[in-house]
């Protein structure tokens, strides 16, 4: 593998073009069209394209028309790697995306020795902004953040008897790590720790070994397909134990794989959507795109992508400038609460979004996903 994506920057070193073209700024999109995530993706490509159709009709950005190159990663690392490749080829002056830690960590190295710079949306594993990498950024937070929100959830509910599982992707096995270092030091034991296979249809010998442990609570960091999976078996089986997921649940397809029944009272976290955000830009964007699209964004992920466009969007604009130092420049130093769609964004020197995101939501009978208070 690390010998193709090798190959795969060269190449784009050779055919690389222009930070920009001459009748347009392009900004590339990396995204999920296909695959199991392939709702998460349509709504982001939705979302850019939103923004920017709203962008050009003020006049685009420095007297040119804004591009979105869309480039589809299937959710898979190696889709991801040719994906970057083909976007850092194309003239973009940075790139949104992608979903999911190890297929954004599958691109990083192609954009960081292309110096093009990048912004995901949906990539929360710790490491993926400990490399040093001076163009990459995210709009999401960190799962060292996420664990601690969700330790902390366990405990107040009073669960000393804990079953973690992931599905061994980076993200997925990160915050199950992130969780049990934390838990170490608290007064509640670790009763069933391991890993599931993504994509099976069968977790009921999973399941059948966590009810053998007896736990209070399970902590699924794995994403919404198996969750939902997990949900509906488990209630299929008169496995009467409750489970709080990581954010990589928020989507509306858990609902519709679990059962509205088995979803009710299903915990997760995640940062808040728009629905839940009283600021005027939040409530703005939910009015226009509830307008072209006919309903509200079915994930906050997404959210986070159309986030990622409007501080790029700022920085070229403020800058004046296509040039990824003199951007990269700016939001680390000086972009400050800028007004996100999912609250106030800044920037750490690793390019760490900064601040207190995470929330908790909960799914009532009706299959909706309610902010806790």
């Amino acid at each position: 593998m690390k010998k193709i994506v090798l190959m795969l920057i060269a190449a784009t070193f050779l055919f690389a073009g222009p930070a920009v073209s001459a009748e347009t700024i392009k900004i590339g999109l990396m995204c999920p069209l296909t695959g199991s995530w392939a709702s998460e993706g349509k709504d982001m490509r939705q979302i850019v394209e939103l923004l920017a159709g709203q962008v050009n009709e003020q006049g685009g950005l420095l007297g040119k028309e804004v591009e979105i190159v869309v480039a589809d990663d299937g959710g898979d690392p190696r889709t991801a790697a040719l994906a970057a490749q083909r976007l850092a080829s194309r003239g973009i002056v940075g790139v949104i995306g992608t979903y999911g830690s190890s297929v954004t960590e599958a691109s990083q190295n192609i954009y960081a020795a292309t110096n093009t710079l990048q912004i995901a949306n949906g990539s929360t594993s710790v490491r993926l902004t400990e490399k040093g990498l001076p163009y990459f950024f995210r709009t999401c937070p960190r799962d060292d953040e996420q664990g601690r929100v969700a330790v902390k959830s366990m405990l107040e509910k009073g669960y000393k008897r804990i079953a973690i599982l992931h599905d061994s992707t980076t993200y997925a096995k990160g915050l199950a790590e992130e969780a049990r270092g934390l838990l170490a030091d608290e007064a509640a034991e670790i009763v069933f720790f391991d890993a599931l296979t993504p994509g099976e249809q069968d977790y009921t010998t999973i399941l059948t070994q966590i009810r053998r442990d007896n736990p209070d609570v399970v902590f699924f960091t794995g994403y919404y397909p198996e969750a939902g999976m997990l949900l509906r078996q488990k209630m299929e089986m008169g496995l009467d134990v409750p489970f709080i997921g990581g954010d990589a649940n928020n989507n509306p397809d858990l609902v519709k794989i679990a059962g509205t029944r088995a979803a009710e009272g299903f915990r997760f976290l995640s940062p808040p959507v728009p629905q839940d955000l009283p600021s005027p830009v939040a409530q703005d964007f939910l009015a226009a795109y509830i307008e072209k699209y006919g309903q509200a964004p079915g994930s906050i992920w997404a959210v986070l992508a159309g986030d990622g466009f409007r501080v790029l969007a700022k920085a070229i604009e403020e800058t004046n400038s296509t040039e990824t130092e003199a951007i990269a420049d700016y939001l680390k130093n000086e972009l400050q609460a800028f007004p996100g769609l999912t609250g106030m964004i800044d920037f750490d020197q690793k390019g760490d979004r900064i601040g207190d995101v995470y929330r908790v939501y909960e799914v009532d009978a009706d299959g909706n996903f309610i902010l806790q208070k």
